[in-house]
This record gives C-alpha cells, structure tokens and sequence, in this order.
C-alpha cells in the first residue's frame, strides 16, 4: 500500500503535513507514503522536528503548488505540475493507492474529476464529511458542488450508503435529505423532487426530510444536501463547538469556586471536546472518483493528517469504488 500527501496543500504546509506524515509512517512501517512537495523545505521540516525522514517515506520533488487563491482549473493549466497535480497525476496511473490533500477544494475536485475521473454512470463526485455527533453523521456534499440536481442527490444517497457500511461499520445507513421542515412538499423544487425519488426507492434507507436542529442527535447515518447547504452547516456547526468551548471556559475560570468545579469534571469535558473532533475519522473523501482521494481540511494540523492518511489507507482496502460502480449500473 502506498499512499500519496500533498505536502504544500493548507493553511500549515509544509511543516505540519511532513509531520503528520512522519507520525503515521512511524507508526506503520507497513505503509508506504509518497511526500510530494519542495524537497529542501521537507528537509527542513524534518530537521525542525528532530526527525530522521522514516524509510517508508519517498519525497517526489516540486516546487510548484496550488494556493487557496488559484482558480480551480490551475491544476491542469499552468500548475500542472504543482504537488497537486503530481499526486493526482501518480494515483491515475496506479504509482499509488490514495492521495491525500489539505489544499484548495475547488482545485482538488476539478483536478480529480479531469484527471482521476468519476465511475462511469456518476454525474458529480461528493465530498462526504463525517460530523462527529453522538453517532457520526456523514453529510455529503460538503462544499464541491454548489448546484445540483435532483438525480444528482439521489446518486449521492448510494454513494453515502456504500461508504457508511463499509467504513463506519452501519449495516442499514439511515439516509436524510437536509431541508427547512419534514414535510415532503417542503423545499426547493430539487429537494423535493429528490424527495419523491428516493421514497421509490428500495435499495435506499431513506427516512425523509431532516431539520438542522436536529442534527445533533443523529435522526439519520447519511445526510444529502448541495455543497453550499452543507459547507455552511459544517462551518456553524464548527464555529457553534469553538464558541460553547469558549463560553464553559469562561465559566470554570470565573472565580476560585468554579475552578474547583472545572477538576471535577475536567476528565468529562475533554471527553465532550474530543466528541466534536472530526479529525479523528480522517479527512473527507471525494466519493464518485474510481479511485480514493481524501480532502483534509484546510487548516490540517499533523494529527488531522496522519488521520486522513489512515482514512485513506481504509478506503483504498475496502475497495469502496467497485461497490458505488455495482450500485450505479444497476440504474
């Protein structure tokens, strides 16, 4: 197994990718990583950690790489070979078994689609995030696709399901559409014209229309929407966890009285505050693609990407791909 890392992707590269790199290379000597990126900085990461670059680790060298401001389309224009592009470039011919990411999504979806390719019979492939509520939510899209149709979030509902049976273990993934109320007529007229679709359908656990007020006590597995809907739903409810945090801070830092309160419940609270960490289940996958590519987030630190790189490596073994073509050609 080897899996590729864009080491100049995200708010933290090259510094924080090379060592999340190094953690998981450390830990899995089983697991070949290819580190795509500007050798002599990797080096320097590297040094900068105390570090010896572990043996299962390869630096394929560029100095060119895509930035949160480039046009998405940069990556098979006149960045075409940036970090990126090499990556994507090397899992298309088989050089690797996964890429890994935490650079501009925009960029990382187009490239994927032109140069990867979606499974034949998908229409757009999906960034799917788990949201780590009481029982993990995966929602997809979360921020590729902005318009979609209704075929499109009804393709997406079989994506979903695949990936939640094989990766998070649910047998029968519960599938929601996100919308204003749960009545069926609710909606915009692709909301509920994939309502009426997938209730047709048997080879979908769709359980209807799912309010974001109830999102946090899990009402579905798999959760469909367009990527603007759903980026915004990730970033509220990422900034909703920074802020209660802040707020319990406030209160158990008041006076004497409360920080004695905080002891007591101190082993609980960081036990609530790992709940919220999405981090913990490896980045987010572009589902449709016939091979895995895995969106870190953009402000990745190195336990974001030594996840991610173990979310890849569980992808790529479960074979996830064969399973969405499977269900797609029965159509």
């Amino acid at each position: 197994m080897n899996i590729a890392v864009d080491a100049m992707g995200g708010d933290n590269a090259p510094l924080e990718i090379v060592k999340g790199t190094v953690m998981y290379a450390e830990e899995n000597g089983d697991t070949d990583i290819t580190l795509i990126g500007d050798e002599k900085k990797i080096a320097e990461c590297a040094s900068e950690l105390g570090k010896e670059m572990p043996k299962n680790v390869k630096v394929v060298h560029t100095d060119i790489f895509v930035t949160m401001e480039d046009d998405p389309m940069v990556v098979m224009k006149e960045k075409n070979q940036s970090s990126m592009a090499i990556g994507l470039k090397m899992l298309k011919d088989a050089e690797v078994d996964a890429f890994v990411s935490a650079g501009s999504t925009g960029a990382l979806h187009a490239g994927s689609t032109l140069i990867v390719r979606k499974i034949k019979g998908i229409r757009r492939s999906a960034i799917a995030t788990v949201i780590p509520f009481a029982s993990p939510v995966l929602m997809l899209d979360s921020g590729a696709n902005p318009t979609v149709t209704s075929e499109i979030l009804v393709q997406w509902a079989l994506l979903g399901s695949a990936y939640a049976k094989k990766i998070l273990g649910i047998e029968n993934p519960r599938v929601g559409l996100l919308n204003n109320g749960t009545e069926e007529h609710k909606g915009t007229e692709v909301v509920s014209g994939a309502y009426a679709l997938l209730r047709e359908r048997n080879d979908v656990n769709f359980v209807g229309n799912i309010e974001s007020k109830t999102l946090p006590f899990s009402p579905c597995d798999v959760l469909i929407t367009d990527g603007f809907t759903g980026n915004i739903t990730l970033k509220l409810i990422e900034g909703m966890g920074k802020f209660m945090f802040s707020k319990l801070k406030d209160i158990f830092t008041a006076n004497l009285a409360s920080k004695l309160s905080y002891l007591a419940v101190k082993k609980q609270l960081k036990g609530l505050k790992n709940s919220f960490d999405a981090s913990e289940y490896g980045g987010a996958p572009l589902l449709g693609l016939l091979k895995p590519v895995i969106k870190a987030h953009g402000s990745s630190k190195a336990k974001d990407i030594k996840n991610a790189i173990k979310g890849a490596k569980s992808y790529a073994l479960a074979k996830i791909s064969e399973d969405i073509a499977l269900a797609i050609s029965k159509e």
